[in-house]
């Protein structure tokens, strides 16, 4: 009869245990940042849209009624 074999189970570190906790935060904060990102984006665009209406009504001239 053959005795099982040991399996030898590697404890994690506290560099390997604070690198796996700051990923984790990382990953958080570039989804954060991405977010961030495509709001800027966002208002950007509608910054722009808002000139272009404005320059419109800047630029007709009133009716006579």
């Amino acid at each position: 009869m053959q005795a099982a074999p040991v399996r030898a189970i590697a404890i994690p570190t506290f560099s390997d245990a604070f690198r796996g906790i700051e990923s984790l935060l990382m990953s958080g904060a570039r989804r954060n940042a991405w977010t961030a990102v495509l709001e800027d984006r966002r208002r950007a665009k509608d910054r722009v849209e808002t000139e272009h209406v404005l320059e419109a009504a800047a630029t007709r001239t009133p009716q006579a009624t």
